[in-house]
């Protein structure tokens, strides 16, 4: 077998490991890749569009691979440049610098002759020599290895701002000069991030302009002062990382698809964020954001991507502080519990709408929201922007498939491969509301080498009625539309390989193994590692980190925390979701025993093949790629 992979960045990587333990972990032939890479290094976006002070927005214990941690001195979050010696040392490790071609970019992959239709034909070019060659092989892996332009969204009169850049060529402060006044255009993570750096350099005035909203989300969990009134402050040890809190029992592990795919679960969060960011911040729109909050049709947690890029919140905030939301409740709530933020030293960035215009003159001009920002801004003085940076993300493209070819965006099963082509795979293109793609991209390739090269490791037919419950629910005008949970997302992916272990092997295990392990694996998140632990990609390493790193993430919870995670996140869903999943268990039984068939699951009636594509079949992929 001869596999191709195109891209060297994290899901590059992956794949390629994985495919080369295929014949040890799998018992297959040996299998023969290549990873062609048109950079001079590994690690894609992380290495060719790398800012200052970029820093990862997911956990280090989230992001890193299953088999190989990172360093226990290294800070929960990684910064970009970090990242990237994490993804050097990764190849070196697991010995996969042999397989790399750097400096040769993929022109062309075709289908093989007629006689050997399902073998592929890559076309590829050195960098350095100009020289041409080509490859056969029998798969080919498509890891975020695309033709990226930057999106410029048409803004009349745009050239009236003497400096205009994307965010894939500002890399620091430097490039905002002194007393300028800077517009940032855009509202997710690398916006946030580039109107931070302003903000708190030298400049004149920020401005951060957003279309639809966004919701801050915190990077950690909240740190509040308990009785401020009384001069309680916050502890000053660092909480748990976010995307570590979310406990899986009831709410991902061992959920019944009647329950699994209704939008109760959805719902349930959807109450809880709100709430837990009203108690501890006094608004529910996003951490500590009195404005910006997502538009009525994207502020749910089912339709948005969060914005963890959360630096920027205090001074997106600073305006409207002590004008906003101070009523007898709110005085209350943040006498009893409340998050101090960072003092901005008089600092602020001033959200706008999306511009209508600039004039000839240079002076921006507003789309008219009737928002708050939008009503604080008439009254103000004129803004006129030296330096505008867009941070609109990327319009990506496959020039080297042809149409016979599949595209990201029609993957139908788990968003990987289409039904018609397993031999071509699509590793690391859905995107996580919160979580990280790395892991995502781990499991992906995962399942895709193991149905390539081994399908009979698994256990059954990867059904389409298990595509829909871990997807967003984005609108229709979102510019991004494949969208996953990931912790509902990886566990789909964990049951397809027969990887996640069964309620009573988690109890045998606890009793002749470590006692530490189902407490785990009912409290921790769904880390990779936890499904190493059995089926064709199991580890040896795997329980250690279950009952080491990941236990040591459960005991860093603090006591308000562990009130709020236990409860909220844990024995909360669980008397809930436990018992509704049993019920639902019953109903299907007893409708199988009288109709002799089991029932439909959202939609989908049993023994249903038929496929799901996914709605977007455009030619390009628009994207934000955010450290």
């Amino acid at each position: 077998m001869k596999v191709a992979i195109i891209g060297s960045g994290p899901s590059g990587l992956v794949t390629l490991k994985y495919l080369l333990e295929a014949e040890s972990s799998l018992g297959t032939g040996p299998v023969e890749v290549k990873l062609f890479e048109s950079e001079s290094s590994v690690g894609g976006t992380f290495y060719a569009r790398m800012y200052e002070d970029a820093e990862l927005v997911s956990s280090k214990q989230l992001t890193c691979f299953s088999d190989f941690r990172a360093r226990e001195d290294d800070a929960d979050f990684l910064s970009a440049k970090r990242y990237l010696e994490y993804l050097h040392e990764y190849a070196t490790n697991f010995k996969l610098w042999p397989h790399i071609n750097l400096n040769t970019k993929v022109k062309s992959v075709a289908r093989g002759a007629a006689l050997k239709a399902c073998t592929h034909i890559v076309t590829y070019v050195s960098q350095e020599t100009g020289e041409e060659a080509q490859w056969e092989c029998d798969a080919v892996a498509v890891c975020s290895g695309l033709h990226v332009t930057p999106n410029i969204p048409d803004i009349p009169g745009i050239e009236n701002v003497p400096v205009r850049l994307h965010s894939s060529q500002f890399k620091g402060r430097h490039q905002f000069g002194v007393g300028k006044t800077v517009m940032v255009l855009g509202g997710g993570e690398t916006a946030s991030d580039v109107a931070y750096l302003a903000v708190t350099s030298p400049t004149k005035q920020v401005v951060m302009c957003h279309r639809y909203g966004f919701h801050f989300a915190p990077k950690r969990n909240l740190n509040p002062a308990i009785l401020p009134i009384l001069g309680g402050k916050p502890s000053e040890e660092l909480t748990i990382p976010l995307d570590n809190a979310r406990a899986s029992l009831f709410d991902t592990a061992y959920v019944h698809p009647i329950l699994r795919n209704s939008f109760a679960l959805w719902t349930f969060y959807q109450l809880y964020v709100r709430f837990i960011l009203w108690l501890t911040t006094g608004t529910p729109g996003g951490y500590g954001q009195l404005v910006g909050e997502p538009a009525e049709e994207h502020d749910h947690v089912a339709k948005m991507f969060f914005n963890k890029s959360s630096k920027a919140a205090p001074y997106v905030s600073a305006p409207y502080r002590g004008t906003l939301n101070k009523g007898i409740l709110e005085r209350v709530r943040a006498a009893l519990i409340n998050v101090p933020f960072p003092a901005t030293n008089g600092r602020q960035i001033d959200l706008a709408p999306w511009p209508s215009h600039i004039s000839a003159s240079g002076v921006l001009h507003f789309r008219n929201t009737g928002r708050p920002e939008c009503l604080r801004l008439k009254g103000a003085a004129t803004i006129t922007p030296d330096i505008a940076v867009f941070c609109t993300g990327y319009t990506q493209s496959l020039p080297f498939l042809p149409a016979s070819y599949p595209l990201p965006s029609e993957a139908n099963v788990r968003g990987v491969w289409h039904r018609s082509d397993p031999s071509v795979g699509f590793i690391g293109f859905l995107r996580p509301s919160l979580g990280a793609i790395p892991p995502l991209a781990e499991m992906q390739a995962q399942l895709w080498v193991c149905h390539l090269l081994a399908p009979e490791r698994l256990p059954q037919a990867l059904h389409p009625r298990d595509e829909p419950h871990y997807r967003l629910h984005h609108p229709d005008r979102s510019r991004i539309h494949y969208g996953v949970d990931h912790e509902s997302y990886v566990y789909q992916l964990a049951m397809d390989m027969d990887a996640a272990l069964g309620f009573g092997e988690v109890v045998q295990r606890g009793v002749t193994s470590n006692w530490r392990l189902p407490l785990a694996w009912a409290f921790g998140a769904n880390l990779n590692a936890r499904f190493r632990l059995r089926g064709p990609w199991k580890w040896e390493g795997a329980e250690g980190i279950m009952t080491g790193e990941m236990w040591r993430q459960i005991c860093r919870r603090r006591w308000f925390w562990t009130v709020s995670d236990i409860f909220f996140l844990t024995i909360l869903p669980m008397s809930i979701f436990g018992p509704v999943s049993l019920l639902c268990w019953i109903y299907a039984k007893l409708y199988q025993i009288v109709f002799g068939v089991e029932p439909g699951y959202g939609g989908y009636e049993a023994g249903d093949t038929g496929v799901v594509v996914n709605s977007g079949n455009e030619k390009k992929l628009a994207v934000e790629v955010n450290m």
